[in-house]
């Protein structure tokens, strides 16, 4: 066979899997059997300890398989089920639903980072300038507490529409808004409309003008 043929043979992909895998392999401390043999695991879906098997495919020797599955095994990624298949026998299969847990648990991190990172570009763009070092504790702080970044964008709204670039304000906003149990940005349209609608009280009540 060519080495024309060969090469293109290995540009071919057959081994895959998600990168959040690199991230968990870094946070456990991976060793390259640790990986290789995780790495196997995954790509097989509903996978058995079959030491010849991962020889063949990571070219492992079996002192270092066994060594990559006991660790895998001890950090709690992996574990062993025994499960009877139709024909009545009895197989072992690798568990890696923890494998899954960390990895998503990386996604779930990196779609949170993006969001803190995204309502502090809101706030500069809104305001118009920089935020100081305790402006982004008091919005760090608002988003710690369980306050909804959708409800904190709805008060900044409010705030801006009102004229009013003040942390203060808004927190008085949010503090509002939560007595009254108001927790989503449709939460807050709904109390308006019918505050407009029965000419009730209105939607917070606080003189902005005394933080001036």
């Amino acid at each position: 066979m060519s080495n024309a043929v060969l090469e293109k043979l290995v540009k071919e992909k057959d081994y895959c899997f998600k990168k959040q895998l690199f991230k968990v392999a870094v946070d456990y401390d991976f060793s390259l059997a640790e990986l290789l043999v995780l790495i196997h695991f995954i790509n097989l879906g509903k996978p058995d300890f079959n030491i010849n098997q991962i020889k063949e495919v990571t070219y492992l020797s079996d002192v270092k398989i066994m060594e990559a599955f006991s660790l895998l095994t001890s950090k709690k990624l992996i574990s062993v089920n025994v499960v009877k298949e139709e024909t009545g026998k009895i197989k072992e299969v690798i568990d890696l639903s923890r494998v899954y847990r960390a990895m998503v648990s990386e996604i779930n991190t990196n779609i949170q980072a993006k969001n803190v990172e995204n309502i502090f570009t809101i706030f500069e763009k809104e305001f118009g300038r920089t935020l100081s070092p305790i402006e982004f504790e008091i919005i760090n702080a608002w988003l710690k507490s369980g306050t909804s970044e959708e409800l904190i964008i709805k008060a900044l709204k409010e705030a801006t529409f009102n004229g009013v670039s003040n942390l203060r304000y808004i927190d008085k906003i949010i503090y509002e808004w939560g007595k009254k149990g108001l927790k989503t940005g449709d939460d807050v349209d709904n109390h308006l409309k019918k505050s407009i609608k029965k000419d009730v009280e209105p939607l917070f009540d606080y003189n902005w003008l005394d933080d001036e």
